[in-house]
């Protein structure tokens, strides 16, 4: 009953292969013809109910899965939820889309054969919870079945919302559900069968049979029930309707017995009738003598009712003590009862370097075909050299991406490894106060360039560039970040690593006169974070915007600090193309600052540590399309980690050609967990050196086996977990709105577990044991954010335990 979970991230790669296949092998399936070219990951979630029904999701890449004949006989049903598939079998391959439905007789030799990355539901039934209500079990057959039309839609509507549910069903739900489950496979089995004429029965009869089948569990707490009286409503002579049954392969009597104890032996163990006597429940569903239910019970189940049920009330005893083993200790009894109870861009230079540095001009097309101000853009790149070179990436409306990531991008600068570059970032947030942050900033300006005629930056996110969907504009706002890049790494293949050294970071200082050459930096308290609902105060809900000051000086000055200069409440902003923004909905709105009341001296005698660091740093994702730049995952992204500073090095693991690192969501100073929806927004520059990891020279290296973002400072390493680890992969077509929704720390806490265990395993050769007990003893683990769509729990492990 308890929900299982598998991750391929719990083990080191030499042993990932060989762990799936065992985790599948616990549901009856074999895995083949997986291919080389991508990293193998996969996850299964998996729950089975009292009933014996498994119920499991499972996510990975292309790959073969195969019955294993040798399993318990059962049926399995598949649920297609994401990705091209075929059926295998007798030598025909039928193409399976998107919610078809396949059954899968254990017995048989068929094979699903999965093209890409995909999502599945697996449902096991034991073949003596349906058996006796098919025509002819033994005649069943591999079936697929259309989703899109008929009882295949209506029960592939119903199985993808087990799917999407099975992390939260409780055990009382599973009861409902494994009979309703039951209910679906008899009636969509039933239709194809009788489409196929199976068991001698003409469709006629077929349709006789089914009906007669209907009317008798609808009456079957009726003691008198015979025969007769089902062959009376159906107008057919009792002996034509017990010829039916007998070439079904049972007797009238033998299916009524049987779906009679089936109901029994649900109330036997619902919760909901746990105060009922097993006679009570035997006489509700047509048995006249307790002793001969129990004989019939036994005979059926090899179990007496009474040991069934003790049985059924001991294990949902032991799974929910298990739910609350954290808290006090309960016994079994009270446990029992508590349970009851996006036209052209300004022409920029883009990517310079030293003038003998300069070299091939590279046109850069645009993402997804349309002007996104990148159309005449070039990019210089540096020549080959046998020495590191210096390069530095101004920003500017042709540098940049906004609030998306994609293979699919062409590099404005391309390096080589072991090369530094000078990488201007800008913060999404500077138009909270245009004028500290963006005004007479040529690369600000040129950005945030927008008016009712024009917009330098059309796309803000990875939505519709229609903005169909809510109106809000090209990109809809998902994804927020101003990111600046890609860098191509010459020579980088997926399975290598990408180093990211972090030399130095400085902000960006007001190129207003008015200021005087400080640096300012913005803080939203907005609807996407944490406290957004618990608010104690009027108006609520609310945003506020606080504006900081920051020392500009370097740290040879001595320590830097924020003050605040003053905050706002957000009031409906119109942005220049007319739409208003009630909310903070769509990055880069310029403020009005005529309609806000600015709120000065808060905040006073208030020094806040300037800890300046890069919330974002991420190669881009093996995944097609455009992903938001909000949820981090295995290709870095949004960390918002603090840690992420001058003197780190950012290890990611490389997935496509090139790498295309991005660079962004700079930050002045962020506390763990990011509570509010942001730290204090601040434009930096930070000077990087990139250094290729190559796959081959990877071994016995700490960043060997790595599947996530990891950070390297001089005392520390910096393990990163999230909620889903692998998101694109674990929610398929529908991942940037399903991270959203299902992200917990819990969740987060168990994958920063895994992958701090596997880390210790692999790096330091601890057992399992003395990995867990150091973990408990001696690893921090923090929650990094709670604001990114797929939230974030760090773990810091302290290179002086292990004495070098």
């Amino acid at each position: 009953m308890e929900l299982l979970r598998f991750t391929t991230e719990s083990y080191p790669r030499v042993e990932r292969l060989r762990a799936w296949r065992d985790a599948l092998e616990r549901i009856g399936l074999q895995a083949s013809a997986l291919g080389p070219e991508r990293e193998l990951n996969g996850t299964l979630h998996s729950r089975t109910s009292i009933g014996g029904f498994d119920l499991s999701v499972v996510a990975s890449v292309a790959q073969t899965l195969s019955l294993n004949t040798s399993h318990v006989d059962s049926l399995l049903i598949v649920l297609n939820i994401d990705g091209a598939a075929k059926l295998v079998c007798d030598g025909r391959h039928e193409s399976m889309g998107p919610h078809d439905l396949v059954y899968l007789p254990s017995r048989e030799h068929a094979s699903l054969k999965f093209e890409s990355d995909f999502r599945a539901l697996i449902v096991r039934v034991p073949r003596a919870a349906i058996g006796a209500r098919l025509l002819a079990p033994s005649a069943m057959r591999v079936a697929r079945i259309a989703g899109h039309a008929g009882i295949g839609h209506v029960f592939a509507g119903f199985l993808a919302s087990i799917a999407e549910s099975i992390e939260s069903l409780s055990v009382d739900h599973l009861r409902p559900l494994e009979l309703a489950l039951g209910e679906f496979m008899i009636a969509s089995l039933s239709a194809y069968q009788t489409e196929g004429h199976f068991s001698g029965l003409s469709a006629s009869q077929a349709a006789i049979f089914a009906r007669a089948c209907r009317r008798i569990d609808a009456q079957l707490g009726d003691s008198d029930l015979n025969v007769a009286t089902i062959a009376k409503e159906e107008g057919v002579s009792a002996r034509y309707l017990q010829k039916l049954f007998e070439t079904a392969g049972q007797s009238f009597s033998t299916y009524l017995r049987i779906r009679r104890l089936e109901r029994c032996r649900a109330e036997l163990i619902d919760p909901l009738y746990m105060k009922m006597s097993i006679s009570a429940i035997c006489f509700r569903w047509g048995f006249n003598d307790p002793a001969h239910f129990s004989r019939a019970f036994r005979d059926q189940y090899q179990t007496s009712p009474r040991a069934f049920r003790h049985e059924a009330n001991l294990e949902l005893a032991r799974h929910l003590v298990r739910r609350i083993s954290r808290g006090l200790p309960f016994n079994a009894d009270s446990v029992i009862a508590h349970a009851q109870a996006t036209t052209h861009a300004t022409q920029a230079t883009r990517a310079v370097g030293p003038p003998d540095d300069l070299g091939t001009l590279v046109e850069l097309p645009s993402v997804d075909g349309r002007d996104e101000g990148r159309d005449n853009a070039r990019v210089r790149t540096a020549r080959r050299a046998g020495k590191p070179r210096h390069h530095l990436l101004r920003v500017s409306a042709n540098t940049v991406h906004w609030g998306y990531f994609s293979h699919d991008l062409k590099p404005v600068l391309e390096v080589e490894s072991g090369d530094t570059v000078t990488i201007e970032t800008l913060t999404q947030h500077a138009s909270d106060d245009w004028a500290r942050m963006v005004a007479n900033d040529p690369g600000a300006e040129s950005v945030f360039h927008w008016t009712p005629e024009h917009k330098n930056v059309n796309r803000r996110g990875a939505g519709p560039i229609d903005a169909s969907i809510y109106g809000r504009g090209a990109g809809e706002g998902f994804g927020v970040h101003i990111c600046t890049g890609p860098v191509a790494v010459r020579g980088a293949e997926p399975g290598d690593v990408l180093e990211v050294r972090i030399l130095d970071v400085r902000p960006r200082r007001c190129a207003n006169p008015h200021f005087g050459g400080r640096a300012f930096g913005s803080n939203a308290a907005a609807w996407w974070g944490f406290h957004y609902r618990e608010l104690l105060t009027e108006p609520k809900p609310r945003e506020v915007v606080t504006i900081y000051e920051l020392d500009a000086e370097g740290p040879a000055q001595g320590p830097a600090y924020a003050r605040a200069v003053y905050n706002y409440r957000w009031t409906p902003q119109r942005d220049p193309f007319g739409v208003v923004h009630p909310t903070i909905d769509y990055p880069g709105v310029p403020v009005d600052h005529s309609t806000i009341v600015e709120n000065h001296g808060i905040l006073k005698d208030v020094k806040i540590p300037v800890r300046p660091h890069f919330g974002l740093i991420a190669v881009a994702p093996q995944h097609n399309g455009l992903i938001d730049s909000i949820p981090p995952s295995t290709f870095g992204g949004n960390l918002d980690n603090w840690r992420v500073a001058q003197g780190a090095s950012v290890f990611l693991p490389v997935g496509v050609p090139g790498a295309l690192l991005s660079i962004g969501d700079p930050h002045a100073s962020q506390g763990d967990s990011e509570l509010c929806g942001t730290a204090i927004e601040c434009s930096l520059t930070g000077d990087f050196q990139l250094v290729l990891h190559k796959q081959a020279s990877l071994a016995g290296q700490p960043f060997a086996d790595l599947t996530y973002p990891l950070v390297e400072t001089a005392d520390e390493w910096v393990l990163h977990g999230f909620s889903h680890a692998n998101y694109l992969a674990e929610f398929g077509t529908q991942a940037q709105s399903k991270v959203y929704e299902k992200s917990t720390l819990d969740l987060a806490m168990r994958d920063a577990f895994i992958k701090t265990r596997r880390f210790l395993m692999t790096t330091k050769g601890l057992s399992e044991d003395e990995a867990i007990s150091l973990m408990s003893v001696a690893v921090d683990f923090g929650v990094t954010q709670v604001v990114d769509g797929n939230w974030g729990v760090h773990a810091i492990i302290r290179k002086a335990l292990f004495g070098h």
